[in-house]
């Protein structure tokens, strides 16, 4: 009798560590993950002359702050890991490499900027840790088959572009147009990208085009340069700071060409505002995230949720800012990534996660905008809508352009 129960004991026993080493087996971490917490790094410009990027950072942080409070990602924490990289390559792969080497993070997240990011992909993609999300809709953050740990977050540049050109020859086909562009991956993307949209009509229609430095510390003579060309249509392929002077620039100038700025470059409160609210009207641009501003969102549950979460975890920061719009955008879909990760939280599973969302809206997303990305297809954001700044905020008009095309 005894011995039966010692068989049964001990039949427990190992029915107990099998069930033991089964969960544990299913269980599946890559540095920066744990039972208790999830680690991810990013670089940020809390200085220099992108700075007015900070506050998506911080955002961010806010925004994993409130998904700890509230559990955290399937009973993990999240632990942001953030260095100011002051906007410049360098500084971003020394603060990228201590993320890795010292710090052990998971993956990165939502690394600000063209520059920076072109600056670590293949560090990154040597080490295969993810980048995830990366703040840059340059064409060479969405290119699995060259660097399948790469993800871009932002529109394509080079299909916003192209969408540009197509808007123009439908609108102003007649026009003379003046493209000023950053000299780096961003700047370039767009120019080829509305060369792509106008077609044979380009070297026609563009009379003239000049190039930036981001440390420049004006666009002074490349918008005169514009002007004297006879373009009466200006594209500003620019970030923040140069497009609040191209606009500011047009108005002392009291010359008005029909003025497209990227998508960058619509923070009403780093550019609009900066360059004069009054000198800023009739600017156009184009959008895939609901406008706080816009009275159209006044009972959406969303901008509720979004409204709800500024008021209590970043009390400080901007809630009408179109960056706090999109920190939360982004924060918002990598914790889905995180759920969907369930406890394999390796750096392939989540590159393999990132690359099959399927329909995904945002509390911010605009009505009738999905997210869809495959092994293949790894733009976030295709989808996008015209606006046009009326003084005030921006007013959406015409119907969600889709870029069906390839990534350029």
């Amino acid at each position: 009798m005894r011995q039966g129960a010692f068989h049964l004991a001990a039949a427990a026993a190992l029915t107990l560590a099998l069930s033991a080493t089964a969960a544990s087996a299913q269980k599946k971490y890559d540095p920066g993950a744990s039972d208790t917490e999830i680690k991810i790094g990013q670089t940020v410009p809390f200085s220099g002359p992108a700075s007015a990027y900070a506050s998506i950072g911080k955002t961010q942080a806010a925004y994993f702050n409130m998904v700890n409070e509230q559990g955290g990602v399937n009973g993990r924490k999240i632990k942001l890991v953030q260095y100011d990289d002051a906007y410049s390559p360098p500084k971003a792969v020394e603060q990228v490499r201590k993320l890795v080497e010292d710090d052990e993070v998971l993956l990165t997240f939502q690394i600000i900027g063209t520059p920076s990011n072109a600056a670590v992909q293949k560090y990154l993609n040597a080490k295969k840790v993810p980048q995830l999300f990366a703040a840059t809709g340059a064409t060479k953050f969405t290119d699995p088959k060259n660097f399948p740990w790469t993800m871009g977050y932002n529109p394509n540049y080079f299909t916003e572009g192209r969408i540009y050109g197509q808007y123009i020859l439908k609108e102003h086909p007649n026009a003379k147009i003046g493209v000023l562009y950053q000299n780096d991956d961003l700047g370039k993307d767009y120019l080829n990208g509305i060369k792509a949209g106008l077609g044979d009509k380009a070297s026609t229609m563009i009379v003239a085009d000049a190039s930036y430095e981001v440390s420049d510390p004006t666009i002074d003579s490349q918008i005169l340069k514009i002007k004297a060309a006879g373009a009466d249509l200006l594209f500003s392929a620019a970030t923040p700071k140069q497009a609040a002077q191209a606009i500011k620039k047009l108005h002392e100038l009291d010359w008005h060409p029909v003025h497209i700025v990227d998508i960058n470059a619509t923070s009403v409160g780093a550019v609009m505002q900066p360059a004069g609210l009054d000198a800023a009207k009739g600017v156009i641009s184009v959008n895939y995230g609901k406008d706080p501003l816009d009275p159209t969102w006044k009972d959406d549950p969303g901008m509720k949720r979004y409204l709800d979460f500024m008021a209590k975890y970043y009390p400080d920061g901007d809630k009408n800012s179109n960056f706090n719009v999109y920190g939360y955008g982004n924060a918002q879909l990598l914790v889905t990534v995180l759920q969907m990760c369930g406890d394999n939280l390796t750096r392939e599973n989540v590159m393999k996660q990132a690359a099959s969302l399927k329909d995904v809206v945002g509390d911010l997303s605009l009505p009738g905008m999905k997210i869809n990305t495959s092994p293949t297809d790894y733009r976030v954001n295709k989808q996008l809508q015209m606006m046009k700044f009326n003084g005030e905020r921006w007013e959406l008009f015409g119907p969600i352009l889709e870029d069906k095309g390839a990534a350029g």
